[in-house]
């Protein structure tokens, strides 16, 4: 196991070689990347048992949520923060509901990543840098050459291993799992959906809650569109 990094020696967008050589390396830049946006990619999932969390209670009264004991099911999301310089910041994503059902897929297939980023790209209007993680599928050979057939408008940036400190889209999670999902009893599935979708929605109208994601990575925008620690 690598040692620890000592405080203050955060991973940074400029000094791993991943993405370096991702083409977002310091001093450097892609064609694709002039005027683009930056959008950080990253993936989560919810269940029909809801995360806990802190709640008011009659003192000597330990508040409880009846959930359910059973039941199978999970709705997975992907979802794109993206930031540009000049432009409101956006919230672009995509669901996949897993109903447990015999042969159906339990998340996303690489095909879901590429309709997300085409369609984030049709609604932009403009060149993308997508950042993300290592996983697996965004790695297989089907997703490569989508990205060389599209690189005159994408260029892929891999974070670092293990850095999930370094993702913007992390904060939304929160943001998800803290308020409207918090100690959520949700009957079924469909209210499950409903309500995610709901609460996405309102992030997407309060562009102060993507910015206020990106500070606690240590990253900033430049005014020329990149990003720095």
């Amino acid at each position: 196991m690598p040692a620890p990094r000592p405080p203050g020696d955060r991973a940074g967008l400029g000094r791993d070689r991943g993405v370096e050589e991702g083409g977002l390396a310091a001093g450097g830049r892609s064609a694709a990347a002039d005027g683009a946006w930056i959008c950080f990619e990253d993936e989560a999932g919810q269940g029909l048992r809801p995360p806990r969390a802190r709640t008011w209670g009659r003192r000597g009264h330990t508040p409880v949520v009846h959930v359910r004991g059973r039941g199978s099911g999970r709705v997975n999301i992907a979802a794109l923060v993206c930031y540009k310089p000049g432009e409101r910041s956006r919230l672009i994503y995509r669901l996949h509901v897993y109903r447990g059902r015999k042969g159906e897929p339990k998340t996303f297939g690489w095909m879901d990543y590429r309709d997300l980023i085409l369609h984030a790209h049709a609604q932009l209007g403009a060149p993308i840098v997508l950042v993300w993680d290592n996983l697996n599928l965004h790695l297989v050979p089907g997703m490569k050459t989508f990205a060389a057939e599209h690189a005159d408008w994408l260029t892929i940036v891999q974070l670092p291993a293990y850095a999930p400190d370094l993702n913007p889209t992390e904060g939304i999670w929160s943001l998800l799992k803290r308020g409207a999902l918090a100690n959520l009893a949700a009957a079924d599935l469909p209210q499950l959906v409903r309500v995610i979708k709901r609460a996405l929605k309102k992030i997407q109208y309060r562009a102060h809650l993507i910015d206020g994601c990106l500070p606690p990575t240590g990253l900033t925008m430049r005014t020329g569109g990149d990003i720095t620690n």
